[in-house]
């Protein structure tokens, strides 16, 4: 399957090419080689609404900012480069996103670009310079307008990635990433959800798994029964107000509940709390 930064080549015909002839003398039934793909931008196919491979962590409707406020949302790319800034600005240009695109080669110039435009939505490479692409999430998420940012990776960094998702970051890829997965990933992410690529996952569940595997007291038993059944609904991807209202507590303190959970189980966060009660049946699926 097509990547978002490889090329599209032909493939090889099992028959030689024949000579030019008028359209209307062969049938197109008999053309031969006709399974040539198609160069970027590859849109998915029209019926199809999801993808197998990337995961979609839900956003509480009453929380998500869609970053997708207009028809046309202006997207922000950062990448050192230039080859991989043209291919996947084509390809955001393109069906569903139909972006207008902005491109910087520093992040340091994105930063400046996404603070002075109305930016709907970035994405930059993990190992940007001069900030590298956790310290951008991280400045973006002191402004007062929260830009969703999307980080691109090379294969190798999928553990970096990976860690980055216990930030603010809205999406995580590797630029390999197949090209169905990731723009169904990037239409979760401008309705104000964060999406994280098939190639993450393993190393994402190593981080949940391993502590465990290697320290046997990080169980559930731990756990008070009130922090066994809010980690049970974030689990289910119920927000932090919906679990107040329905235990009858205040926010705050249903994020002081959390916050022990994470402490007690050595979690890095919201992402990591519902892979790791899926793991141990809390959530009943």
């Amino acid at each position: 399957m097509a990547s978002i930064s490889e090329a599209c080549p032909r493939p090889p015909c099992d028959k030689p090419e024949p000579r030019l002839r008028r359209a209307s003398a062969v049938p197109s039934a008999n053309r031969p080689c006709l399974g040539a793909r198609t160069t970027l931008p590859l849109p998915p196919e029209s019926r199809r609404t999801y993808s197998s491979g990337v995961i979609v962590v839900p956003a509480p409707r009453a929380h998500s900012e869609p970053a997708l406020a207009s028809s046309i949302i202006e997207a922000l790319i950062i990448d050192r480069q230039p080859l991989f800034l043209a291919a996947l600005g084509s390809l955001l240009e393109g069906p569903p996103l139909n972006a207008h695109v902005v491109t910087a080669s520093r992040s340091d110039v994105g930063l400046d670009l996404a603070r002075s435009r109305r930016v709907g939505v970035i994405f930059c490479e993990l190992r940007a310079e001069p900030l590298t692409g956790v310290e951008l999430v991280k400045a973006i998420a002191q402004d007062e307008h929260r830009i969703p940012v999307v980080l691109l990776g090379d294969d190798g960094d999928e553990s970096q990635l990976a860690a980055a998702l216990a930030t603010n970051v809205a999406g995580a890829f590797t630029k390999s990433a197949a090209l169905d997965e990731f723009l169904v990933g990037v239409s979760a992410i401008v309705a104000g959800h964060r999406a994280i690529g098939a190639g993450l996952m393993g190393r994402l569940l190593e981080r949940v798994v391993s502590p465990y595997t290697l320290d046997s007291r990080r169980t559930p038993s731990q756990l008070s029964p009130t922090e066994l059944e809010i980690l049970a609904m974030i689990g289910q991807a119920q927000s932090i107000s919906h679990i107040a209202a329905t235990r009858g507590i205040s926010h705050k303190t249903v994020r002081n509940h959390l916050a022990k959970i994470y402490r007690k189980l050595q979690l890095h966060g919201k992402t990591e709390a519902m892979l790791w009660a899926a793991r141990m049946g809390l959530t009943g699926t």
